[in-house]
């Protein structure tokens, strides 16, 4: 997962507003406590920030993989 994967996977999970608060505040216990954006700014792989995030929030399986993916072109 590429870091703009993960900011859209954020945006389309929790919304702009949101996301931002939820990256910016969370402590995420998997990732010691830091929040996702410290971790990211940490070079904490991105899929594993999402992982995490996902495990704090509750998000369902069926909506964690393959987020954040662009649709291929025609």
């Amino acid at each position: 997962m590429r870091r703009s994967e993960f900011e859209r996977a954020v945006e389309d999970e929790f919304g702009a507003a949101y996301g931002a608060v939820v990256t910016a505040d969370l402590g995420l216990d998997a990732l010691g406590g830091r929040t996702a954006a410290v971790a990211i700014a940490a070079g904490v792989d991105p899929r594993e920030v999402w992982t995490a995030l996902c495990d704090a929030t509750d998000v369902p399986p069926e909506r964690r993989y393959g987020v954040g993916r662009l649709e291929p072109r025609s």
